[in-house]
């Protein structure tokens, strides 16, 4: 989810599918996507914070560890099986000429099996080069990695043992001491498992990975012929510790604190979204929630989070989509305005709390050239020429916006709902964002009716086309009669009463005579769910967590 006080740089979706079974709560071992699809990687290193090494082994679908093997080394690297080159730098890379060494794709593997991994580590010993593997359950002896299997042949031939050549399949994994050439283990069940490791046997122990510090194992898995995913396997209540120095912060009110460590459970506990994909319940991104393990920890979140253990919203006995976002800007949205999906607890809520405090850029203020908008509504695949204009079409009963519609200089109408009416102005080649679903366009009326705004390059008067400028306009006076405006500042009729467009120097009139759109809002996020803002506006004027959860979520219990 979206971390406070950082501008979305993506679109991020949640799916509002059916409420999960309260059974889901009772997920005490998370699985946690640390690198993944495009960000698989081809080695990972562990480093063991304790001093001491790791156990081998896997993870059952129970999420159970099962152990097989140790080793004493506290930095190891895992990497896939292959040609392997290491770097002078002690990096690992797909290639067969590395600085500082090679670890080739052939192998000798002596003949029988072992009985255990102490046997067949016991029996590599008797070699130089040697090492025992995990071949589908079973343990074998392998002496070697060479580049062309005539060195593996010449290799046995000199050792004079029964054995045969192998390669590293597709689905293998290699277990090396860091930085060096020295295997370890090599992993390869065929991808009926995946390579499971343990720092110290302990789910409490803390290593090191890409420059974060992680509680629990870690499970490698390797699509056929490609790289690693990386997955942390972690207490449920270690991963909310995980959670909240992120998406708030140590320096947080204590309410606060305890009802985000309740939303991040929930959300964890209920979302499955990338199980059947990678096999595993939540990422560490804001596509899920951000997740670093237990680095940026404070006493606080940890404290939260030790509070309120075990407990997670429901309605009607299931987990809820606890939805939360940065601010709302002053109110926050029906889920089926902003996802497409109706639920009875993710309903809006005019927002009185935020107001009390003050938020970090909760105010912007974002303008785009006609050229700029048509290059980025082209290259998001909708279908409109040069676009002249765009306007609020629709806006929520709780004036967040709800349509917005772009117009091109043919006339030619793209209207866009929900979501997609703020995804639509995202472009990373331009650097430019609309944060929140509450913002207007060029000046417009914010009503709970369509109202009268102004569109680029011109005026607008209910659903009619674009007025160029106001000259020759009649207008109806207060008393009835007719006449040409001829000056001054004009108002409009909306369905919350009389408002002055106040064009006169505004930015208004400058986009109006440049043909920029100009959109202004409040707020940051989706607005569906609980405000992280607001529950610290809250919490600082004395409201407890219970009652934080109650507000943003309606008809919730808390258990």
């Amino acid at each position: 989810m979206k971390k406070y006080g950082i501008v979305m740089l993506f679109v991020v979706i949640f799916f509002l599918c059916g409420a999960a079974d309260a059974s889901a709560a009772e997920k005490d071992t998370l699985k946690v996507g640390l690198r993944y699809g495009s960000g698989a990687l081809f080695s990972a290193n562990l480093l063991n914070e304790e001093g001491r090494g790791y156990e081998f082994g896997y993870f059952d679908a129970g999420r159970n560890f099962h152990a097989f093997g140790s080793t004493g080394e506290t930095a190891i690297s895992i990497t896939a099986a292959g040609n392997i080159a290491v770097g002078r730098d002690g990096t690992y890379s797909s290639g067969t000429s590395g600085s500082g060494g090679t670890i080739g794709t052939y192998h000798v593997q002596l003949d029988g099996l072992c009985s255990d991994y102490d046997d067949a580590a016991d029996r590599a010993a008797e070699y130089s080069g040697g090492y025992p593997a995990y071949l589908s359950g079973g343990f074998a002896v392998r002496v070697g990695s060479y580049v062309s299997r005539k060195d593996a042949e010449n290799a046995l031939e000199e050792l004079g043992v029964s054995g045969e050549v192998v390669s590293g399949s597709a689905t293998g994994v290699v277990v090396t001491v860091t930085k060096t050439t020295d295997v370890l283990l090599e992993f390869d069940c065929r991808g009926a498992e995946s390579l499971g490791i343990l720092p110290d046997g302990r789910m409490d122990a803390v290593t090191w990975f890409k420059g974060y510090r992680y509680n629990g194992g870690f499970q490698y898995d390797r699509v056929t012929g490609g790289n690693l995913n990386v997955i942390n396997v972690v207490d449920l209540e270690d991963y909310v510790k995980g959670v909240l120095p992120h998406e708030m912060g140590g320096g947080w009110p204590e309410e606060a604190l305890k009802a985000q460590a309740v939303c991040a459970r929930t959300f964890a506990c209920r979302n499955t979204k990338h199980l059947s994909a990678y096999g595993f319940d939540v990422c560490n991104t804001t596509d899920c929630q951000v997740y670093n393990g237990c680095s940026g920890a404070a006493a606080s979140t940890d404290a939260a989070v030790e509070a309120t253990a075990g407990e997670c919203l429901y309605a009607d006995g299931k987990l809820i989509e606890a939805l939360y976002f940065s601010s709302d800007g002053g109110a926050t949205e029906d889920s089926e305005n902003v996802f497409g999906g109706a639920t009875t607890y993710l309903v809006g809520k005019r927002d009185p709390y935020e107001a009390a405090v003050s938020i970090p850029d909760y105010a912007y203020s974002v303008s785009y050239t006609p050229e700029e908008l048509t290059w980025i509504l082209q290259h998001s695949g909708y279908s409109i020429g040069t676009v002249a204009d765009a306007y609020v079409s629709e806006f929520t009963r709780m004036g967040n916006v709800s349509k917005v519609t772009f117009v091109d200089t043919d006339g030619k109408q793209l209207t866009l709902k929900g979501q997609k009416a703020r995804s639509a102005f995202y472009s990373s080649t331009y650097h430019k964002s609309v944060r929140s679903m509450r913002f207007t366009i060029n000046g417009q009326d914010t009503g709970t009716a369509p109202d009268p705004g102004i569109g680029t390059g011109g005026y607008r008067v209910n659903d009619s086309g674009l007025l160029p400028s106001l000259d020759g306009v009649s207008v109806i006076s207060g008393t009835g009669t007719v006449k040409t405006y001829s000056g001054g500042t004009p108002y409009v009729v909306t369905a919350g009463g009389t408002k002055a467009l106040s064009l006169s120097g505004s930015s208004v009139q400058n986009a109006a005579k440049s043909g920029n759109v100009v959109i202004t809002g409040t707020g940051n996020g989706h607005n569906v769910g609980m405000s992280q803002y607001g529950a610290s506006a809250m919490a600082k004027q004395g409201y407890g967590y219970e009652d934080i959860l109650h507000f943003y979520y309606t008809d919730v219990t808390i258990r």
